[in-house]
């Protein structure tokens, strides 16, 4: 269909605000990191400095993943689920292991277990169903 605009859903819309905000968040917090490195004893500088630039890389990881999400990039959605994967166990220890009234790993512990059922279960997960690729503007 030649005129045919995709429209996301807003549960791919919610999955493509969580990583984004999720990416802005750790590029934000590997700069204060990295501007850390200046309050540490001489010893502590280089692997604070390289906490600091992977925490930023790694948030303009999120960024790009979430721009894969948004144009329904299977391997995007691979990435964030092994990323909640990872993160999920680790939450849970968190829980159990610490003050019961630690309240912000409860609410990212809910907040990735939705974005993994927002990418995997209907009607989010028709966003990355086989669709006809859109034509090469540089075919002859």
């Amino acid at each position: 269909m030649a005129g045919h605009v995709h429209r996301r859903s807003f549960v791919v819309i919610f999955a493509v605000a969580l990583v984004a905000i999720g990416g802005v968040i750790d590029t934000a917090m590997g700069v204060l990191v990295l501007l850390s490195r200046y309050q540490v004893p001489a010893d502590d500088v280089l692997l604070v400095s390289l906490l600091g630039a992977g925490t930023i890389l790694f948030g303009l990881l999120s960024l790009a993943v979430a721009s894969g999400i948004a144009r329904g990039s299977r391997l995007s959605r691979l990435l964030v689920t092994a990323y909640v994967i990872v993160e999920v166990p680790l939450h849970v220890i968190t829980i159990v292991t610490t003050d019961p009234w630690d309240w912000t790993s409860n609410i990212e512990l809910v907040l990735y277990l939705a974005l993994l059922l927002v990418l995997w279960i209907p009607p989010g997960s028709h966003h990355f169903t086989s669709r006809t690729p859109a034509p090469d503007p540089l075919a002859p």
